[in-house]
């Protein structure tokens, strides 16, 4: 869709409160388009206060609707921590699976308010605009889309902050361009992304990055924390002894990491569009989370389960990435998720120094495989080793016949 198109809808904004989402607005509202703004509550921990978003917005014109997600945005948490989903870099998919959650949380309040247009901020080159388009598609095929900032005639007028700000001060609302930023975050329960501006450049070091939900490890205490986390079916219930919801354990999960410099990443991205992309990443409760549970699947699965879960695990990061969560073949690799990951029951103590997580112990986790006795070097009651002599002449049966024939190079 372009703007011209617009004068007949009534358009559901995704807003922020910042520059884009003001100049967006009043442009529609003085074109005499129906506007209504949204916003999604998932967490923000660079928001002081969410309701701030609402006052900003306000000399635009339109009413703004702020959405409480923070409940589903948690659940969604343990979703893609049960499935390991971590995208290029081993970064956790903090903004990927946010957007699955915000549009699945914003539609029915669009629809609600009679909007008849989803519009959104996101660029022309980044992955964002793919998610949101998509999953308003998939989830709402009679509404339509607009992306702003992939409409020629408004790029025409609005080319940078600085038109945007020249507009809306015509209207007296206050727009601050301020100088050049080092990089531009987002943020949501799971974590932040950092990225553009200085750290396009790979000659750019990721600790130009200023923490928000901690501190880099250096900055971190000298004395080393200790957490306990139990967890059933793969999904945590208590912490350090406290019976927790997944909203409570995410939120108390980034503070304990957090201030123990957990969860700082860097990653050199492949976006969906084609391109690369750069990005320093924060997410301390899903680090400590997901390094506790995968102490719990290695003692559960067994070899071939692990290799499954290891590819399913790689599809459904993709899938969170490529904004396809909700399509049939990520539904079933969750289905096969749960089957694997039906058993793992178990209370994991971690130890926090730094930057770094620790294993201390692995206890009440009756679905475990792992024997002592068997993996003991010693003599003991478990595998007798006599027994191996046979395995290896079985062995050694396919191994001489490739190299008879010549197969093997050396």
């Amino acid at each position: 869709m372009v703007i011209s198109e617009l004068k007949n809808q009534h358009v559901g904004i995704c807003v922020s409160g910042g520059l884009d989402s003001k100049t967006i607005t009043k442009k529609l509202v003085e074109m005499g388009v129906k506007v209504t703004c949204f916003t999604a509550d998932l967490g923000q921990p660079d928001e002081t206060d969410i309701n701030d978003i609402r006052k900003k917005m306000a000399p635009c014109g339109a009413e703004t609707i702020i959405v409480d997600l923070k409940r589903e945005m948690a659940e969604a948490c343990y979703e893609v921590l049960q499935a390991q989903a971590m995208y290029d870099g081993g970064y956790w998919n903090s903004t990927g699976i946010a957007r699955a959650v915000t549009v699945r949380g914003l539609i029915p309040r669009m629809k609600a308010a009679g909007c008849t247009v989803l519009a959104h901020g996101a660029t022309g080159r980044g992955n964002d605009q793919m998610r949101f388009e998509r999953y308003t598609n998939v989830l709402a095929p009679d509404m339509k889309v607009y992306a702003p900032w992939r409409d020629p005639s408004l790029l025409a007028e609005f080319p940078g902050r600085t038109q945007m700000a020249a507009y809306l001060g015509r209207f007296g609302i206050e727009a601050v361009v301020g100088g050049k930023k080092r990089y531009s975050t987002d943020a949501n329960l799971a974590g932040l992304s950092h990225e553009a501006e200085d750290l396009e450049s790979l000659e750019t070091p990721c600790t130009i990055v200023e923490p928000t939900m901690g501190v880099w490890p250096a900055q971190a205490p000298d004395k080393a924390e200790e957490v306990c986390l139990r967890f059933e079916k793969a999904h945590c219930v208590a912490l350090n002894s406290r019976t927790v919801s997944p909203l409570e354990a995410m939120i108390e999960c980034n503070r304990i990491a957090g201030r123990n410099g957990i969860g700082m990443k860097n990653a050199l991205e492949n976006r969906i569009v084609g391109t690369k992309s750069r990005g320093v990443y924060e997410a301390p409760g899903m680090e400590l989370l997901g390094t506790a549970l995968r102490q719990v699947y290695q003692a559960v699965m067994d070899r071939r389960a692990t290799l499954l879960f290891m590819h399913l695990s790689k599809l459904i990061a993709d899938q969170i990435y490529d904004g396809r969560y909700f399509d049939p073949v990520t539904r079933a690799a969750r289905a096969a998720v749960d089957v694997l990951s039906a058993g793992a029951d178990g209370t994991v103590k971690l130890t926090l120094y730094k930057g770094n997580l620790f294993f201390g112990s692995l206890t009440d986790c009756p679905a475990s495989i792992y024997n002592e006795a068997d993996s003991s070097m010693e003599a003991s009651a478990g595998l007798n080793p006599v027994s191996s002599q046979g395995y290896a002449e079985i062995q050694s049966v396919e191994a001489r016949s490739l190299a008879k024939a010549g197969q093997i190079q050396s």
